[in-house]
């Protein structure tokens, strides 16, 4: 049975507390998904020619529960992940798994898990969907098989124990994440693997993530890591808070897209745009960008404090959390567990309060 974490002051860190239950199903030619099955964690077993092993037919995605100010237990926003999980899988050739089917896998788990969830709002219930190819060939073609698998853990705060604490960053000349008509748009696990000789690179240079430029000019902010950007801007006219626009090699990130609604129902002028990251450096010595935050299903809002780059380093704003940054933070914590208004279906109620 699944351990409930009492205490506040345990830190489960990220990413290798699971629970004890996954959820399965499988797809083959002719059969379409079948074979669903709820049962406990365990390893798997695969032939050494497995597609997905050699050829990287492999998407998956992130999601959290949270326990509400009500006991209640809720999944933020699933059915986005799901729209996003087909997407990746008609990217790489793939079957889409139904909504309805990537909905009910996660109902089934959190149903069975969420008792290692405690009422701490500094730790979440981390949902990792995955989909791979499994047919034992070698032949350089998709795959005729294929299994879905959910699991889970229990997350504490990606950066650490401390949530508003400024991460500083490396802009990133050297290597690309994405370039146009490739897969930056979706989660391939065949996008994160290339990411690490850079993300070493940061950290070599004594800062703990990488800023991503576009592969073409090598001159337009893209990314942090594997987090969406946000710029807060103090003109004239009132607070802006903008992120780069999609444009093909950027993930359409469900907090991101969160984000710009709650900025505009704090009163904000949010919206997207593509910024360079001269314009990035000169703003912020200009006293205009006083703000920068990153922001993801694992890093929630997290502040950026200072730059590193080949061209001049820099520090934004105070170098520690703005207000903005703050407030939005608040806001979207607020919303996950029921504190806040909720903006339309963002939270799918799992487990009552009378239940959790």
């Amino acid at each position: 049975m699944t351990t409930q974490l009492s205490s506040p002051a345990v830190s489960p860190g990220h990413g290798d507390a699971f629970t004890d239950h996954v959820v399965s199903l499988t797809w083959t030619e002719g059969e379409g998904w079948h074979d669903r099955r709820v049962g406990p964690l365990e390893p798997l077993s695969l032939h050494p020619a497995t597609i997905g092993l050699h050829y990287a037919q492999v998407i998956f995605e992130g999601l959290k529960a949270h326990r509400g100010v009500d006991g209640s237990v809720s999944v933020f926003r699933p059915d986005r992940n799901a729209l996003r999980f087909q997407r990746s899988a008609r990217r790489l050739a793939m079957p889409e798994l139904p909504v309805d089917a990537f909905l009910g896998a996660i109902d089934d788990l959190v149903s069975l898990d969420h008792t290692a969830l405690p009422a701490d709002p500094s730790i979440s219930l981390y949902l990792r969907p995955l989909m791979f190819a499994t047919e034992p060939n070698l032949m350089l073609r998709p795959s005729a098989e294929y299994r879905f698998l959910l699991m889970a853990f229990v997350a504490g705060g990606f950066f650490g124990d401390q949530a508003l604490a400024p991460v500083s960053v490396l802009v990133s000349r050297e290597h690309s994440r994405a370039v146009e008509g490739g897969t930056g748009d979706v989660k391939c696990a065949a996008n994160y693997g290339p990411s690490f000789v850079a993300q070493n690179l940061a950290r070599e240079a004594g800062c703990q993530q990488v800023v991503w430029l576009d592969a073409a000019e090598h001159r337009w902010v893209e990314e942090m890591g594997g987090m969406n950007l946000f710029f807060v801007r103090q003109t004239s006219t009132g607070t802006e808070v903008v992120t780069p626009e999609l444009t093909g090699t950027l993930l359409p990130g469900v907090t991101r897209e969160s984000l710009l609604v709650l900025a505009d129902r704090l009163g904000y002028r949010a919206g997207e745009e593509r910024i360079s990251v001269d314009r990035w450096r000169a703003e912020c010595a200009e006293g205009l960008i006083t703000e920068v935050f990153a922001c993801g299903t694992a890093a929630v809002v997290t502040p950026v404090g200072s730059v590193r780059d080949r061209d001049g380093d820099w520090v934004i704003g105070d170098g520690t959390a703005g207000p903005v940054t703050r407030r939005l933070r608040q806001e979207l914590v607020d919303t996950q567990r029921g504190a806040a208004p909720d903006p339309g279906g963002w939270r799918r109620v799992i487990v009552p309060p009378a239940a959790s």
